[in-house]
């Protein structure tokens, strides 16, 4: 049968360059000058003070140092950390602020981790000029024999490394392509194929997503026998288990190559389940919040998946996700009109009076206003907005929305603001530092999804003293408690049900409690803006994983 060999011609980088690219965050535009509003320091104080914790500054000296000197000198296990998409190279989605942030955090405990993607030609040029070639091998795909080069660059203390070839990764876009399948199942052995080529021996292959399923089932096939493999741990990562990397069986022996007995491992309802084989496979488990990790042992969460995890719930386990703090804090974010922390809140309401005059909304510090980022779909619970939107337009709130998705929803979201101009503002469209100034001005954050892995926003909001209105599905659950105003305790408001009638219940509870009791409106902000979210603490689930297996 014809052999295919696909070399790549051009190199990504220059081994002359001696200095990092990375660029400094932008300054936002001049401060907008401050109306007049009501005495919030003093509610902070009250909140603070009358049953919580006194907000800490936490110290970024360690995140400062290099990360690999840290690693080095710990006694921690060595991970590679395997995904389709990482920080600050490509992002199309939650995965690659997971797989940009933990490795970080993981080498500042002792645990040294680094990073393997592919090589895409959408990585900017800038990030490509330090990047060295360090060799490279070829890929048995069935029967086709692939060029794999390796490349290396270290980025702000971790290493990262890229697997190069043309044919499969010199496209534009990350995914969507017809042979995503031949794409990601070669990645997914040219990392077990580079190991030997690269300078580091890892203890545990951390893999995320359909897109690297195949790492641990390829590993107990093909690579077990050789030195740098044999004592390999696997953990893998379901980000979202929606996503399952399904193709025609024929794939089986085309192109992934499994024998006759390892059929099955992947096999399933008629077709090639990439993600069935990262389950099988792996050693380990994980999703991305406690919740989700129940949630999809149901038929309604798991989407076919159930009866698969349910046989293998042994190894499974829910970690939510961190923010990195560092990069979005209130106090130091360049896109927000006036920085703030909790003990200075009252400078918080200068973000919403600029972002009111820089959407041409009315200027008024003291109405409420209801932010919402994120995809316009009906899995972010936009159908439920749909519902009952003009019973919200109609309470004495303003909303504004930041985002692209279904056409329905976003001409939706246009009608209504043509409808209530002093109302509705809808960003059709994506900006990371509108999204920055929505956290920042926005009293609350309306995030009402169908199902939610684990979810960021919520993240970020709390950390901006956005208090999130959330419903109880999968990390929202986790990360968000209700406010109990006899305990004090909670940080936003939930509802159960999916049913817009409850939703907008939530929302008239938090207005009603924003207009009506101030001091416990305060300890709620509070309360939100205290949580650590952080990866350094999250990291710390990983580590006690990791060493268990």
């Amino acid at each position: 049968m014809a052999t295919t060999t696909k070399k790549s011609a051009s190199k990504p980088a220059t081994k002359s360059a001696a200095k990092s690219t990375a660029k400094n965050a932008s300054q936002a535009a001049a401060q907008a000058a401050a109306h007049a509003v009501e005495p919030i320091a003093e509610s902070v104080a009250v909140a603070v003070d009358a049953g919580n914790k006194t907000a800490k500054t936490k110290s970024v000296s360690k995140a400062a140092q290099p990360v690999c000197e840290q690693a080095v000198s710990g006694k921690g296990k060595k991970i590679l950390f395997v995904a389709s998409e990482v920080l600050p190279y490509v992002k199309t989605g939650g995965l690659a602020d997971v797989a940009g942030a933990l490795p970080g955090a993981l080498c500042r405990a002792g645990y040294e981790t680094r990073v393997i993607l592919p090589l895409y030609q959408d990585i900017p040029n800038e990030l490509r000029q330090t990047m060295q070639f360090i060799g490279n091998c070829y890929v048995a795909l069935a029967w086709r024999y692939q060029y794999c080069g390796i490349f290396r660059q270290e980025y702000q203390g971790v290493v990262y490394y890229f697997v190069d070839n043309e044919y499969y990764f010199k496209r534009q876009g990350l995914y969507g392509h017809y042979d995503d399948g031949e794409r990601f199942a070669f990645f997914s052995k040219a990392v077990l194929e580079s190991l030997k080529l690269l300078d580091f021996r890892p203890d545990i292959l951390h893999c995320n997503d359909w897109h690297t399923a195949m790492v641990p089932t390829f590993l107990d096939t093909f690579y077990r026998g050789a030195e740098e493999c044999r004592n390999l741990k696997t953990v893998f990562t379901i980000h979202n288990i929606e996503f399952q990397g399904k193709y025609g069986d024929g794939m089986i022996g085309d192109v992934l190559g499994l024998p006759a007995d390892k059929r099955s491992l992947v096999y399933m309802d008629g077709c090639v389940n990439y993600m069935k084989g990262g389950i099988e496979s792996s050693n380990c488990v994980t999703t991305v919040s406690p919740t989700y990790a129940r949630e999809i042992l149901t038929p309604f969460f798991g989407y076919g998946m159930q009866n698969i995890l349910l046989r293998r719930q042994y190894k499974l386990r829910g970690i939510v996700n961190g923010i990195d703090t560092v990069a979005n804090n209130p106090e130091t974010d360049g896109a927000l009109f006036q920085n703030y922390t909790l003990q200075t809140f009252e400078k918080k309401a200068e973000n919403k009076v600029g972002l009111q005059r820089l959407l041409d909304l009315p200027v008024n510090a003291n109405v409420p206003m209801i932010g919402m980022v994120g995809r316009l779909t009906h899995q972010k619970g936009l159908d439920l907005l749909e519902a009952v939107i003009e019973r919200v337009l109609s309470m004495n709130i303003q909303l504004v929305v930041l985002g692209t998705g279904d056409w329905k929803y976003e001409n939706m979201l246009r009608d209504m603001q043509a409808r209530y101009p002093g109302k509705l503002r809808a960003v059709i469209g994506f900006s990371g530092d509108m999204a920055s100034k929505i956290y920042g001005a926005s009293d609350m954050f309306l995030m009402p999804s169908k199902f939610e892995p684990c979810g960021l926003s919520q993240l970020l909001a709390m950390r901006y003293g956005s208090v999130p209105i959330v419903r109880e599905t999968g990390g929202l659950k986790d990360t968000v408690i209700p406010y109990d105003h006899t305990t004090g305790k909670g940080c936003g408001f939930t509802f159960y049900s999916y049913n817009a009638d409850d939703m907008i219940y939530a929302i008239e509870r938090a207005v009603g409690l924003y207009y009506d009791y101030r001091s416990d409106w305060m300890r709620v902000v509070a309360n939100a803006m205290q949580n650590d979210f952080g990866w350094d603490r999250i990291a710390q689930q990983y580590i006690e994983l990791y060493d268990n297996l």
